[in-house]
């Protein structure tokens, strides 16, 4: 079946449109031009016959996952979340000019590069489950390249709806070449080990230009085919010659077919990963990934995600006044620096001053008036 045409492009305050950029089930993305401050957005919008409950929620719980997680380097960027004239939810993202899957298809890319993104991405997935969620769709296509020419992963949207209250039997994600055995067997919709299953995928793929458990004839590489040939998870070496034993023996460890094979963490697969780097002479790409002390001050809660009512703000209201008039009773009080500061004067009596000096003022102007008529 041929890919169906982008919808219209709505009218976005302050964006100017450009031109598309692709099309997915549920949403299209544009390219448009922001106004303030100018800058480029990649502009991902719902499809109006899209506008169900459950793909709202979902929706709706991405913006706000993306935007939670987005202060790590190796997650894209969220601008804004709104709703456009038309009424179609629409969420603006930093444009990335490229993606991983797009690169891989051209030619496979080189082992410095892929060790690189695979310890960024288990940084960015690391912080993820530190905040309490699971990305469960990690695909190539789904780490994008910044214009910065980094990799940084998108798409929260299976993972959001989880956290949004989906039932662990409601959603599980079905991209064959790179689910688990456990997942394509509904066993779980996503777990810790399954997610390292599918970034050894994802970074297999990198490495071959082709997903882990594809042949080189197209005509065996149905859904059903691979879906059987992941369940027995017999790992075949990448196809590239001069490929290390070290790579091959990771990434066998990944995509172990028992979960309590596989490594324990994303950050125990960072760590793999980097002494695997040091031992081929590669430099070592720092470990990012949000600290314990982050995801336990504001961890990731959605009761439901598709009522958007007004912010509750935790600040007091009468902070600042509170603090104006402690200062007024605290003839003693020290500024920021310890400085001694002067106790300000009640209301009544600065009250008493201004009227003071606009009376004297008025008299002042009366007798300027009485010397010019000649009165005085």
């Amino acid at each position: 079946m041929g890919r169906r045409m982008t919808a219209t492009p709505p009218v976005l305050a302050g964006y100017a449109y450009v031109r598309p950029l692709g099309a997915g089930g549920f949403a299209d993305v544009f390219l448009y031009e922001q106004d303030m401050p100018r800058r480029l957005a990649a502009v991902k919008v719902l499809l109006a016959d899209a506008l169900d409950p459950e793909v709202r929620r979902a929706f709706n719980a991405e913006a706000d996952v993306s935007a939670r997680l987005s202060s790590h380097p190796a997650i894209v960027t969220i601008y804004q979340a709104s709703v456009s004239a038309d009424g179609r939810p629409y969420l603006a993202m930093e444009y990335c000019p490229d993606t991983m899957s797009a690169r891989a298809k051209r030619q496979p890319l080189p082992v410095a590069e892929v060790l690189d993104t695979g310890v960024r991405l288990a940084g960015a997935l690391e912080t993820a489950h530190r905040a309490g969620l699971l990305h469960r769709d990690i695909k190539p296509s789904n780490v994008l390249v910044n214009a910065l020419g980094s990799p940084v992963l998108a798409d929260f949207g299976i993972a959001a709806a989880r956290a949004a209250g989906a039932g662990e039997g409601e959603l599980f994600a079905m991209s064959v070449p790179w689910s688990a055995p456990e997942v394509l067997r509904e066993e779980v919709s996503g777990s810790v080990p399954s997610e390292v299953w599918s970034l050894g995928a994802t970074l297999y793929t990198l490495l071959a230009g082709r997903s882990p458990f594809e042949v080189a004839d197209r005509s065996h590489n149905t859904r059903d085919q691979l879906t059987k040939r992941i369940m027995r998870a017999k790992y075949t070496p990448i196809p590239v010659p001069g490929m290390p034993q070290q790579v091959d023996d990771l990434l066998a460890t990944a995509m172990s077919r028992e979960p309590g094979r596989r490594f324990a963490s994303m950050a125990e697969f960072a760590d793999r990963l980097r002494h695997v780097q040091y031992e081929l002479g590669f430099a070592v790409t720092p470990f990012e990934v949000i600290s314990p002390e982050w995801a336990g001050a504001a961890p990731v809660r959605f009761a439901d995600a598709s009522l958007r009512g007004p912010v509750i703000t935790t600040v007091a209201a009468e902070s600042r006044r509170a603090t104006r008039i402690s200062k007024r009773i605290a003839p003693d009080s020290t500024d920021r620096d310890g400085l001694p500061v002067a106790a300000e004067r009640t209301g009544r009596v600065r009250a008493g001053l201004i009227g003071a000096g606009a009376g004297v003022a008025g008299v002042a102007v009366l007798f300027v008036l009485a010397r010019l008529l000649g009165v005085v």
